[in-house]
């Protein structure tokens, strides 16, 4: 079967650029963590992609002559990512709503992310109610797991 005569439920879905992403959350640079993503599937996963370039405010201090993107940013990332997700699939509207990081377990950080890396932040839904969703998350370099994690998100009103 070609791709023009897969069912709709099965064909590729384009990639989401940084201008939606943007319309999506709203996060903006320098904490903006998400460059782009694709393989997206709705209410299922997303995998979103961080080009870490050497010119991160982060790395200036973390740390001089050896730079290390912090853990911290990369489960930020992840949880973007998730945000992401959690406002294509259910049409989120940003002036209305906004979506919030709720909790983080079983984190783990297995190799550094370090700038000229790409870090695929590959993120899937493991449970959702009404308005709160639980991933599983990994940030990936290549083929090493740079970090993982399982984090949860809730969408609430956005404040006026």
């Amino acid at each position: 079967m070609s791709e023009a005569e897969a069912p709709a439920d099965l064909a590729p879905n384009p990639a989401i650029d940084i201008n939606e992403i943007m319309r999506r959350i709203p996060h903006r640079p320098p904490f903006l963590l998400v460059d782009r993503a694709e393989n997206y599937v709705p209410n299922k996963s997303l995998t979103g992609i961080k080009c870490v370039t050497t010119n991160e405010p982060f790395f200036v201090g973390h740390f001089p002559g050896a730079p290390v993107m912090p853990g911290v940013l990369i489960v930020e990332a992840l949880a973007q990512t998730g945000a992401l997700l959690m406002s294509k699939s259910w049409e989120v509207n940003p002036e209305g709503k906004i979506i919030l990081f709720m909790s983080v377990d079983n984190c783990r950080f297995r190799t550094p992310v370090r700038p000229g890396d790409v870090l695929r932040l590959e993120v899937e839904v493991m449970r959702a109610r009404t308005d709160v969703v639980k991933f599983s998350g990994k940030g990936m370099v290549g083929d090493k797991v740079a970090a993982q994690a399982e984090f949860a998100a809730m969408l609430v009103d956005a404040p006026k």
